[in-house]
């Protein structure tokens, strides 16, 4: 899998990443569309290519010391073949080219273990609902 990013809300990777993320979150999830698309111009918007098909997307949102991930989606065809793992792994990667030393992110209940495997461990915070989902806060320390 190739994994492009992209800052430019022009820039095809971004029209393919929230393409996916209409498809997972707005289509599958039922999430409104107000809620699912803000804060486009502060991320950084990564999305994982299978022989050209945009298959998976996540976005880097920079925090203090770190960075925010949010928005992990993958198309349902493509789910069970590690590609959100392989994108996961590519953020890290440019975390750490960032000099960034933390991961945070809110990850909704039925994927915590995904995250889990990945190294990222459930914070101090309480379970919260976003967009009526229940979620998690959790976190991931860089080496």
């Amino acid at each position: 899998m190739k994994v492009r990013h992209t800052t430019d809300l022009n820039n095809p990777i971004y029209k393919d990443a929230l393409n996916i993320r209409k498809t997972v979150f707005v289509e599958e999830q039922q999430v409104a569309l107000d809620l699912e698309i803000e804060d486009e111009d502060k991320t950084i918007h990564f999305v994982g290519y299978v022989d050209n098909q945009p298959v998976t997307t996540a976005r880097l949102l920079p925090e203090t010391g770190g960075y925010h991930v949010q928005r992990v989606a993958t198309l349902k065809e493509y789910r069970g073949h590690n590609y959100g793992h392989e994108l996961l792994t590519a953020l890290e990667d440019y975390a750490r080219q960032q000099k960034r030393l933390t991961l945070t992110l809110g990850g909704q209940d039925h994927a915590l273990g995904f995250y889990e495997q990945l190294g990222y461990h459930k914070t101090d915070r309480p379970g919260f609902l976003d967009a009526g989902i229940p979620h998690h806060e959790m976190r991931k320390e860089l080496a």
